[in-house]
């Protein structure tokens, strides 16, 4: 009777949604991953998941024991990860989201000097710009660019990136260059679906804070989307330096109103309040700080 393996399994085909895909992340076969759950379910007396040739989903004791279930493994973690740390070493499966562009442009480049450094450590890296709960979708470390509300996280901060108001020469050429906020009202905005203001723009200038309902005639849920647009001169756009500092220092982009700057961001790494923090979760966010630390999104 191997009852982690039971557990863990269990685990694994909730959080799939079917065996089959269990089976391809745990590297079991699905003969066995079908076998540990059904064990564990002869042994408990009860049925933990309903199965029909469409979907699986949870009874209601077998949500219960679900939830027990991943609190133990995340304890057992933590475990191993408390030894490893006081052994100075860096091991297990490390868990990590981060928005897609900022992990694609900035990110993707330097895990192979991480995983050089950090052989025994398996990375599992999602890229994704919905927030996520890290504690429900077992995350250990999340990189967020947010002007962070309160939070049960812990969080550090790698660096900062300005949100920057720009568009190509071509269509400054073409259209009256905005002096002011109010000006953006009659040209063509290219809008960022998630930007948390929504329509409002608001800029910091000689008179203060001045916020202005922009009308965008074009919306999307990429950044990179939005960039490629403004570089087609197809209007102005209002994007994080990470995103667009190429650009601007090649001049294919040009700054816009300099004299009103718009927010600041902070690049984030959160990770959920544990008593012992892994040494997994210590050395990348140690590793990210010190790659981080020249601001390198500036002009």
């Amino acid at each position: 009777m191997n009852r982690f393996l039971e557990l863990s399994t269990f685990v694994s085909v909730v959080e799939a949604g079917s065996f089959v895909r269990a089976s391809e992340s745990s590297g079991l076969t699905k003969a066995a991953t079908s076998r540990y759950v059904a064990d564990l379910e002869a042994r408990l007396g009860v049925r933990l998941l309903n199965r029909t040739t469409r979907r699986l989903s949870l009874t209601s004791q077998g949500q219960i024991f679900f939830d027990r279930a991943k609190e133990i493994l995340s304890l057992l973690e933590e475990a191993e990860g408390e030894i490893s740390q006081r052994n100075g070493q860096a091991s297990g499966v490390l868990r990590i989201n981060a928005p897609v562009t900022f992990g694609l442009l900035h990110l993707a480049p330097i895990w192979g000097e991480f995983k050089q450094l950090y052989p025994n450590l398996q990375i599992e890296l999602n890229l994704s710009d919905r927030v996520i709960d890290l504690v429900e979708e077992g995350v250990d470390v999340a990189i967020r660019i947010a002007e962070l509300q309160n939070s049960s996280l812990i969080s550090r901060r790698l660096t900062t990136t300005r949100m920057i108001l720009c568009a190509s020469p071509a269509y400054l050429s073409q259209h009256s260059a905005p002096k002011s906020p109010p000006d953006l009202k009659n040209h063509d905005i290219i809008a960022y679906s998630y930007w948390a203001g929504k329509d409002e723009w608001s800029f910091e200038g000689p008179q203060g804070l001045e916020i202005v309902k922009t009308n965008p005639n074009f919306r999307t849920n990429s950044g990179d989307t939005c960039k490629a647009l403004a570089l087609a001169s197809q209007g102005i756009i209002l994007q994080p330096s990470f995103l667009v500092y190429e650009e601007l220092r090649q001049k294919k982009l040009i700054e816009i109103m300099p004299g009103y700057r718009s927010i600041e961001l902070g690049v984030y790494a959160l990770y959920p309040s544990k008593k012992h923090i892994a040494a997994k979760v210590v050395v990348l966010i140690d590793f990210l700080i010190e790659h981080f630390k020249n601001s390198p999104f500036e002009l």
